[in-house]
């Protein structure tokens, strides 16, 4: 076969054996190429699920997920919620009363969360913003607006780590206490020591921490993949899982960065309302719990 290769390529013009070569080479390396962004792709794609709020895990520590076998009632989380109490920790109400907490994360502003306060003003629903130091800083407006309209700002932490890595308790501490002093020089308000993990990322340790500081944790039971600024759900889509497996005692996390919350969340808590739910705020589960 080498010899065949040899007496051909001596007959053929040097111009068309370099042409021919070059067309292998690069035929080879966009062969190549494509495999590497396929691999990159499923890299992704199992990087979004493993961080989803409805991906599964099966440990008390690590991420915050849900399983849902039956859909209108309280999702199963990885921990308990009798697990969680002893850190007054919660992702649900355990109620047949159909309230819903309304919870939004937030770590930058992109202009929704005014249309999303709109929204809220006029369905008289009272939700906790957990934001972190970038949003304070850049949109101290907004911050003070949440606060007249009555509505809670959590902890999100300062800047928004993954805290079930942070082993110190000078560390843990240091990311929440920021946090409360930037909020009380912009508010002139102490902040509510009401906690959520960023990416509901989190360990035994990091419970028992931030319940030695007097917070709260608060994780969620429903939430949806809407937080990609350049790949936001449809309104049919939101409203298959918000609409689909919304239940009593539920604690929803939305995010205010999606557009698609900003022009539905009227609609949405409207719907709601015509299912028969109605809303809490997270100071009214504390004093049930």
């Amino acid at each position: 076969m080498k010899n065949r290769f040899r007496r051909l390529s001596a007959k053929l013009p040097i111009k068309t054996l370099l042409k021919t070569t070059l067309l292998f080479a690069l035929a080879f390396c966009a062969g190549r190429l494509t495999a590497q962004v396929v691999e990159y792709n499923q890299g992704l794609q199992a990087a979004d699920y493993a961080s989803a709020p409805e991906a599964v895990t099966t440990s008390a520590d690590g991420n915050w997920g849900l399983s849902f076998p039956n859909e209108g009632q309280m999702p199963i989380g990885n921990a308990t919620a009798d697990y969680l109490k002893q850190f007054n920790a919660y992702y649900a109400q355990n109620t047949q009363d159909k309230v819903i907490y309304l919870t939004f994360d937030a770590g930058y502003e992109n202009g929704n969360t005014g249309a999303i306060l709109d929204a809220l003003k006029k369905h008289n629903a009272y939700a906790t913003f957990f934001l972190v130091g970038n949003y304070i800083e850049t949109s101290p407006d907004l911050v003070k607006r949440m606060v007249a309209e009555g509505h809670t700002v959590g902890n999100h932490t300062f800047h928004h780590p993954d805290m079930s890595k942070i082993s110190t308790k000078e560390s843990f501490e240091k990311e929440l206490n920021d946090l409360e002093s930037l909020y009380q020089q912009t508010t002139d308000q102490p902040m509510k020591k009401y906690y959520r993990p960023p990416q509901g990322k989190y360990s035994e340790s990091n419970l028992k921490m931030a319940n030695d500081m007097g917070y709260r944790t608060f994780f969620w039971s429903l939430a949806y993949v809407d937080w990609y600024e350049d790949k936001q759900p449809t309104k049919e889509e939101a409203f298959k899982k918000l609409l689909g497996r919304i239940h009593p005692g539920a604690i929803v996390l939305l995010h205010s960065t999606s557009k698609t919350n900003g022009q539905i969340l009227d609609e949405l808590l409207t719907k709601w309302e015509e299912m028969g739910y109605h809303f809490g705020s997270l100071d009214d589960l504390v004093a049930t719990e």
